[in-house]
């Protein structure tokens, strides 16, 4: 029994592999739907959207987008846990679907009374593994989908937030040493705010960019910004100061009117525990330890990126590159004026105070890099009645060795699929 079981599933992946090669982005719910249908399941792949309110069905005809606060696929999405329910066709299950680390959506399996393995450890494991699958596939696909692009970005973005998302990284990445998160809002609108990370073995890259204006030079000018600093690491540089200098430079060789970014760049090594920052006209950076905000990073910055050009002190520009030693377990948060700046409708801010305690109340409640973001980027959100004046970026590095297992769900010991425990 146990390995024809074995078998059957080794023909799924199989499946899913060989069918996705030519496989088309709304294709891929009928593709794993396909595989797992010998087994008596059914399967459907709904995508998030950037702003992460809603999860979509992915098909031809694709169904009503769900919510991803107060439902079941939500909670799955939010806490990354497998969870069980049952809907208008029988009982099913909700997995997260992730691509790496970076939450792209959720995976819906269908339990139907044919299926020839029931709902417990050993399918759960296996179906795990299809939903990474599905989740790699899923994010190959979207680059040359206009239709995966609509749905995740849920209605259509303004041309600079086209322009940025096409060269942002992944929101999420982890190692078994770090996790890097980052959120960006509004997000069918950003125009001038970015982030970048590089994570390499031992040694983690971190920026925030914050240009002036709201319109498609601002996007431009974070563009510039973003490029000359990977230019400049990919160069080998590893002075921050001269990375700065690099993205100065080659912002100030536009031509036009002045433009400038602000910004933080930042490296931090994973196995000392030193961060190196350098702050270009932006919020400084807050440590968490403990569970609690213990301080502002603020060494003395530099002028914003771009500005020499147009009459800045050369002798003032180049700030101090400070050095911080992080202990395991700490929290660096990265922003952007757009999260303290938020006015409700009074005209009272945000404020970093309650930036401090939203960000103490995570951590008390052990929520994942990601997750944490989402929240207090939702927060920031309803702080202005759903409409930012202002773009707003987060940046959190989680320097926390079991940090990444917060993103995976909780998977109980194998069994076979008569229940036995198989150990490992």
């Amino acid at each position: 029994m146990a390995q024809a079981e074995e078998a059957a599933w080794a023909g799924v992946l199989t499946h899913v592999i060989d069918a996705s090669h030519l496989a088309t982005g709304e294709q891929l719910s009928s593709v794993v739907d396909a595989a797992v249908r010998a087994l008596g399941l059914t399967a459907e792949v709904l995508l998030v959207d950037l702003a992460e309110r809603v999860l979509t069905p992915i098909g031809r005809e694709p169904g009503p987008a769900v919510d991803v606060v107060g439902t079941l696929p939500g909670r799955a999405y939010q806490h990354a846990e497998i969870l069980s329910g049952t809907d208008e066709h029988g009982r099913v299950l909700w997995l997260p679907l992730l691509d790496g680390t970076d939450r792209v959506g959720v995976l819906r399996i269908g339990l139907g009374a044919g299926a020839s393995v029931g709902d417990g450890p050993w399918l759960r494991r296996r179906l795990w593994t299809l939903s990474g699958l599905m989740g790699h596939v899923v994010m190959a696909k979207v680059p040359h989908s206009d239709r995966l692009r609509r749905w995740r970005s849920n209605g259509p973005l303004s041309p600079p937030a086209e322009l940025l998302w096409h060269i942002l990284p992944p929101r999420t990445f982890a190692t078994e040493r770090v996790v890097v998160s980052a959120l960006l809002q509004p997000a069918r609108e950003v125009a001038g705010d970015a982030y970048d990370y590089d994570v390499r073995e031992d040694v983690v890259e971190l920026a925030v960019f914050d240009a002036l204006g709201h319109d498609i030079r601002a996007g431009l000018t974070t563009v510039s910004a973003l490029t000359a600093v990977r230019n400049a690491r990919r160069d080998g540089v590893r002075d921050l100061a001269a990375v700065a200098d690099r993205a100065d430079a080659f912002i100030g060789a536009q031509p036009g009117r002045l433009q400038f970014a602000t910004a933080v760049l930042a490296r931090f090594d994973t196995t000392t525990g030193v961060l190196h920052y350098l702050l270009a006209g932006h919020p400084p950076p807050l440590l968490l330890r403990a569970g609690k905000i213990v301080k502002e990073l603020t060494a003395p910055p530099r002028l914003p990126l771009g500005v020499t050009r147009f009459g800045g002190s050369a002798a003032g520009a180049r700030g101090v590159v400070a050095r911080e030693q992080l202990e395991p377990g700490d929290r660096l948060l990265l922003y952007s004026d757009g999260i303290t700046e938020a006015r409700d409708a009074r005209g009272e801010f945000f404020g970093e105070q309650r930036l401090v305690e939203f960000t103490e109340h995570a951590a008390a409640d052990e929520l994942s890099a990601p997750e944490t973001l989402r929240r207090l980027g939702a927060a920031v959100l309803e702080h202005q009645d759903g409409r930012l004046q202002d773009d707003a970026t987060l940046l959190l590095l989680d320097w926390y060795t079991a940090g990444h297992l917060r993103i995976f769900p909780t998977l109980p010991p194998d069994e076979d699929p008569e229940g036995r425990p198989r150990g490992r």
